[in-house]
């Protein structure tokens, strides 16, 4: 049994949670229930004492931008450059982001706008906890990787997202700009919920036709799995 911290960096809009409740248990109900699972606030302050607390951490997606001058931002950051080598780590959108701006990249909000909806990713570089060359996952950013941390290998991404998932060659760590955790409802409650403030009536419509098509994410929820059998030898 792998003991995984949830770092909670964000939560779902109030009114979508009591039909899908927080990220915590979006990622609980992906990874299965073979595992030990403690959630941290990390928003309230929370973080763990030390890394070896659990045997890896997944750091969750948020409505931050990981460049905002937020009093958790640091201390997250911190703890991150302090667990690195020392227990695996897997990074999801705000995640994927917060770590490769701990390791030395750089992160912006693009000027491609917003990417939402189901997107397409290349598998550029297979791994021994991938499987195919390509997956269709639910996405929801505006925010990207632009400059890679030192020792980061793209192991693949799409032509709106070319940095979409980094592997770490120094260290069991891994990021991902998709999101794995969403269940087509989710992503589509989501997307209704930010119609005509984050996005217009076409730009939501054609992202909820996209979620219409085959979703892999129960194999991404696979490749985390992999990786952190690999990482933990469990």
């Amino acid at each position: 049994m792998i003991r995984i911290g949830l770092l909670e960096t964000g939560a779902p809009p109030t009114e979508l949670q009591p039909a899908f409740g927080r990220y915590g248990r979006m990622f609980e109900a992906l990874l299965g229930p073979d595992h030990a699972y403690a959630t941290y606030d990390v928003q309230a302050g929370q973080l763990p004492a030390t890394p070896d607390e659990q045997d890896a951490y997944v750091i969750t997606g948020s409505a931050a931008g990981v460049y905002e001058a937020l009093p958790w931002i640091d201390p997250l950051s911190d703890f991150l450059r302090a667990a690195r080598g020392q227990v695996a780590l897997v990074g999801v959108c705000f995640g994927h982001q917060i770590m490769a701006q701990a390791f030395g990249g750089q992160v912006v909000k693009s000027d491609r706008g917003w990417g939402v909806g189901l997107h397409r990713y290349v598998v550029e570089r297979p791994q021994g906890w991938t499987d195919g060359r390509s997956v269709a996952i639910p996405a929801s950013h505006q925010d990207q990787v632009v400059t890679l941390p030192p020792s980061a290998t793209v192991v693949g991404g799409s032509a709106f997202t070319p940095y979409g998932l980094l592997a770490y060659d120094d260290t069991p760590a891994i990021s991902m700009q998709f999101h794995p955790e969403f269940e087509p409802a989710y992503a589509a409650a989501l997307i209704e919920s930010r119609r005509g403030t984050r996005y217009t009536d076409a730009q939501a419509d054609a992202a909820l036709a996209t979620l219409q098509g085959p979703n892999d994410r129960a194999r991404v929820g696979g490749w985390i799995r992999a990786f952190l059998r690999e990482a933990t030898g469990r």
